[in-house]
């Protein structure tokens, strides 16, 4: 049986905030308590190294990790002067805590969260790593992949209003409520928004929260942001199968991310952005994975900027989700799993699943909206949300001009661009010129004489048809050739920030 969510008692959690800052409870401090080598086996979820570093300490740090993040007991006695505050006793009132037989348990997890500016912390149900047990059905997740990936992701304006479709236990509410003056939050999870309240009210804020499926909550309402890490996980509907709330949204396929990037758009404002995670079928035939998500696009009169992260086969997706609950390879369950998914691929004609982001917004003019379906699988800059606020900006402005404003304008590169020029030895002329991206998307994009000598000149003097027309009369080519040609590469280098105004 799952264990009882937080209560929420005001008097009690401000003692607990107060007794976390005095501690230094912070995600620095815990990397210092644990050192490296500890602290990158515990991000593996590997705890015994992180067991070994706290065994014997006593500072609080080290005696909060050991409690809620480990999930080893302790005597009060030992716990009590890293809490003076609130007390062993305010802890069990809270139900963080359970006092049996003369030592503490751990009832939740709870650890400390940080982005580039802002410190938190996060309370979820215990991980499997403590619980030595497969997850509950209802189980409420903690700090994961996911949520650090959408919090990186999500681009940041000041908004009035936002929405957190399918919170958990809060983690993007968190951060939108640094840039947005109100915050509504849903969950089908009573659990995890019970979670979610008392994490709000830990770091003293106060969030809407809604339970109800996906956008039913907040029908006939809009919003200026929409984020979800929602329950994408293709899974298929048979006993062998659990359903865990935090990952599987009760639809066959990819539909729940399809259900959410066709109807999202009518809880967005006009410039309203939508940014979301999911995952896509493909099958062998054509069209691939654009062809899958851009059928989603269709009719809801969104900008859509996709880009597929990762790409796996039905058997690697089985093994992944099939491990995630806490079975383990070889079981009877686990085998019984991993068939249960490779016959419902099979069944689709699934070929592979592509993860990715997926960014949308609803255009404030009356214009076409724009489509950009794009791979990009290595390395990107951290956070990369101000990557994707400044590629929508441009892409939208590009949307709202034809070419004889590209053409007007005059370009300059980015200061994170450089040029890579490779040759044959002794030849005259390079045979490959590259323009690199040194952060955001890290975009290389290859260039021929005209875009090269064109990028060469790009300081912010020139419009971009003065400079064309000089390399025209350079090459002896017509003009309005030269700058057909290059309008593609130009756009391009536009859109993705390496050419900026």
């Amino acid at each position: 049986m799952p264990s009882p969510t937080p209560v929420l008692d005001h008097d009690l959690i401000a003692a607990l905030r107060a007794d976390l800052a005095a501690a230094g409870f912070t995600v620095d401090r815990v990397a210092e308590a644990l050192g490296p080598m500890a602290s990158a086996a515990l991000n593996r979820e590997q705890t015994l190294p992180a067991e070994l570093a706290t065994r014997d300490a006593d500072d609080p740090v080290s005696l909060l990790v050991r409690l809620f993040t480990l999930g080893r007991s302790m005597t009060p006695s030992r716990l009590a002067p890293a809490v003076p505050r609130v007390g062993v006793d305010g802890l069990e009132r809270l139900g963080l805590v359970a006092v049996r037989d003369g030592r503490v348990h751990a009832q939740c997890d709870l650890r400390p969260y940080a982005d580039e500016q802002h410190a938190w912390w996060v309370a979820s149900d215990l991980s499997e790593t403590v619980t030595n047990t497969p997850l509950e059905q209802d189980h409420v997740l903690g700090i994961g992949g996911a949520s650090t990936t959408l919090a990186s992701w999500t681009p940041r304006p000041e908004v009035e209003s936002a929405l957190d479709l399918g919170t958990g236990c809060g983690v993007q509410s968190l951060h939108l409520g640094v840039h947005a003056r109100s915050v509504t939050a849903t969950d089908l999870s009573r659990r995890a928004l019970d979670y979610a309240r008392f994490n709000a009210a830990l770091v003293g804020e106060t969030w809407e929260l809604l339970q109800g499926s996906m956008l039913e909550p907040v029908a006939g309402r809009q919003f200026d942001l929409v984020v979800s890490n929602p329950p994408f996980v293709i899974t298929p509907r048979v006993a062998e199968v659990p359903l865990y709330e935090y990952r599987d949204g009760g639809l066959a396929g990819d539909g729940v991310v399809e259900g959410l990037v066709r109807s999202v758009g009518r809880h967005l404002r006009p410039g309203g952005i939508a940014q979301l995670l999911g995952n896509w079928e493909v099958g062998a035939g054509a069209g691939g994975w654009r062809g899958r998500v851009s059928q989603w696009l269709e009719g809801t009169g969104l900008d859509a900027w996709v880009i597929q992260r990762d790409v796996q086969d039905p058997a690697e997706y089985a093994e992944t989700w099939a491990r995630d609950g806490g079975h383990r390879p070889g079981t009877p369950a686990f085998d019984a799993m991993y068939a249960a998914w490779l016959a419902d691929f099979a069944s689709r004609g699934v070929a592979t699943i592509g993860f990715g982001v997926i960014t949308l917004q609803r255009p404030e003019t009356d214009r076409a909206p724009f489509r950009d379906l794009m791979e990009a699988t290595g390395p990107v800059a951290a956070p990369m949300g101000p990557t994707m606020l400044a590629g929508l900006r441009a892409r939208t402005w590009l949307a709202e001009h034809d070419d004889e404003a590209v053409l007007s304008t005059a370009w300059r590169c980015a200061p994170d661009v450089t040029e890579e020029r490779h040759g044959r030895p002794g030849a005259p002329d390079p045979s490959v010129i590259l323009l690199r991206q040194g952060s955001g998307l890290g975009r290389v994009v290859r260039l021929d004489t005209v875009t090269a000598a064109f990028v060469s000149v790009c300081d912010g003097d020139l419009t971009a048809g003065q400079a064309l027309t000089a390399i025209a009369g350079l090459l002896g080519a017509p003009a309005d050739e030269v700058r057909a040609q290059a309008m593609p590469v130009v756009r391009a280098l536009v859109a993705d920030g390496l050419l900026v105004r």
